[in-house]
């Protein structure tokens, strides 16, 4: 399996889309984490992705707290905020922005779970959004969705390459704006879709001076040793065999590595077994032995150790602590069912 999909496998995205909605000018909107919206439409999560899908018109985007991240969109184009942070839409940003959670609120009783309706603005030109929420099981460290951009956009128009994306698009389109029987699960598993397409784009977009996680994917060298990593996470990988099968030097795989993604090989593979590990304990119920195993340690005692200096406590702790906010997140959610 390569890097990027293992990663996206790890992450465990679950999508709803729950907006479909109508600007006129002049408008601004500001959108930010909001427990109960999340609450009625996902499940319990630690981080939530937003986007939003310009389906016609044009807008601009920034962080809340970044004047400088501003960026235009037009239709075609797909916004992402993939830290869930404040950001700011609309035809003129020097507008005060309204809050969309107010706006959205009344519609939670009757119609929960199932795509909204926003209409806003001052009656001008308009712009159409299909907005939703990505909930992301994990969040602790993990290495794409660390490396994305706070905001950035990418043009799903004019790709050959994609043909069956933009005719994906103009169907969720239609799902959001003409309700029918099945349109919460078909737009959910659509969103999914967009955010993997979105995270392709970005790492094909790359300036070639870029570091990270991403640079180190898309990195010949790097990019090969990083899949096999992935693939056999428990090996007793050493930088030597992994130099060899990528064709590089020690020293050469080393550096080029570390340049890349700012720590060499192995402390990125104990790394990335701790976060196995921590999923595994979250939403598994193999015993810590079974687990130490599965990632790689020879003893638990040593995965013990490693988990607690990673995650800043033991691994019996981590999993009984996140067994009761998941029971808490099921309770939640019930209330708004």
């Amino acid at each position: 399996m390569d890097a990027v999909s293992d990663v996206l496998r790890a992450v465990r995205l679950s999508g709803a889309v729950y907006l479909n909605g109508e600007f006129t000018e002049p408008w601004c909107v500001i959108g930010q984490g909001d427990a109960t919206l999340y609450a009625a439409f996902l499940p319990r999560s630690e981080r939530v992705v937003s986007y939003h899908l310009i389906t016609e018109g044009r807008c601009w985007a920034q962080l809340a707290d970044n004047q400088g991240s501003a960026i235009h969109l037009n239709a075609g184009e797909l916004l992402v905020v993939p830290q869930g942070e404040a950001h700011i839409i609309g035809s003129d940003l020097a507008l005060s922005p309204a809050s969309a959670a107010p706006l959205l609120a009344s519609q939670l009783q009757t119609t929960p779970g199932q795509v909204m309706k926003l209409s806003y603005g001052g009656g001008g030109i308009g712009t159409r959004l299909v907005c939703g929420f990505l909930a992301c099981d994990n969040t602790l460290s993990n290495p794409l969705l660390s490396s994305l951009p706070p905001i950035f956009k990418v043009d799903m128009r004019n790709d050959p390459r994609s043909a069956w994306l933009e005719s994906s698009l103009q169907f969720a389109a239609a799902e959001a704006s003409e309700w029918r029987a099945g349109s919460a699960i078909v737009l959910a598993r659509l969103s999914e879709l967009l955010f993997v397409e979105a995270v392709r784009r970005c790492i094909d977009t790359l300036p070639a001076d870029r570091k990270g996680w991403l640079a180190g994917v898309r990195d010949r060298f790097v990019g090969r040793a990083l899949s096999m990593l992935h693939a056999q996470p428990a090996h007793s990988w050493t930088v030597d065999e992994l130099a060899r099968k990528v064709g590089l030097s020690r020293s050469a795989l080393a550096q080029r590595f570390t340049d890349l993604l700012g720590q060499p090989p192995m402390q990125y593979l104990a790394r990335w077994r701790l976060q196995i590990a921590a999923q595994e304990l979250s939403t598994g119920s193999k015993s810590l032995a079974a687990v130490a195993e599965q990632v790689g340690y020879e003893s638990e005692a040593a995965f013990n150790r490693a988990f607690k200096r990673e995650f800043g406590t033991p691994p019996a702790c981590w999993r009984k602590r996140q067994g009761t906010a998941n029971a808490a997140g099921v309770a939640v959610a019930q209330v708004h069912t």
